[in-house]
């Protein structure tokens, strides 16, 4: 994993370890950590399916992969369980945003009972440009990195492009790489055309029905 450090860069570029590649448009820098993180579950028509943190040991090496933890760090009874909390929460909230609602207030809840356990620091590199990094060890240091992570993203302007893919069976987090951050669907040709064929097939349904309605 290659490590650049940026001049007045508030966190360190540190590109994340290539995953098996779901096909989607990937995230800059480390906010692919992010997308990385919301899509360890995949959703099979909006149920639970394939879980990647499907034990304790499952979601250590997960993260320590992604140095996102230490190679001595050792994860607690409950990690499991806030790791896919936190998750869901991150997914929620991406999914809200885009349709354009409030958030909903147990995934904000989640999110923000975080802070006070997951801490950043400032640290001034050899050039003088300050660098957020993380105070802690196992989940609370992991949790804290992908925050500063989302907040450098949310000053530079691509944490408004990570999206959730608007087809409800999908639900998958992908990039928006569109000029004017339209697109709904995490991939066109099958989120896309199924959510246009399940609206079609609700029309047809409406129209049918309103003879009956109106008779």
């Amino acid at each position: 994993m290659q490590e650049i450090e940026r001049p007045g860069s508030a966190i360190r570029d540190v590109a994340p370890e290539p995953a098996t590649d779901d096909g989607r448009e990937r995230a800059p820098g480390r906010l692919e950590l992010v997308r990385q993180f919301i899509n360890t579950a995949e959703l099979e028509q909006g149920e639970p399916g394939d879980d990647e943190f499907a034990d304790l040991a499952a979601l250590q090496a997960w993260l320590r992969v992604r140095r996102l933890i230490g190679a001595r760090d050792r994860l607690d009874e409950g990690d499991l369980e806030r790791a896919r909390a936190v998750r869901e929460a991150l997914r929620k909230l991406l999914e809200d945003r885009g349709a354009g609602g409030a958030i909903d207030e147990r995934a904000l809840r989640s999110l923000n009972a975080l802070p006070a356990c997951a801490q950043v620091r400032v640290r001034f590199d050899a050039r003088g440009a300050p660098l957020l990094e993380p105070v802690g060890t196992g989940l609370d240091r992991a949790f804290a990195e992908l925050f500063a992570i989302i907040e450098q993203a949310a000053a530079d302007g691509t944490w408004a492009r990570l999206k959730v893919c608007a087809d409800h069976g999908c639900r998958w987090a992908y990039y928006d790489k569109s000029k004017n951050h339209s697109r709904s669907w995490c991939n066109m040709a099958v989120c896309g055309n199924r959510s246009k064929a399940r609206e079609y097939r609700r029309r047809r349904r409406a129209v049918e029905a309103a003879p009956e309605s109106a008779g």
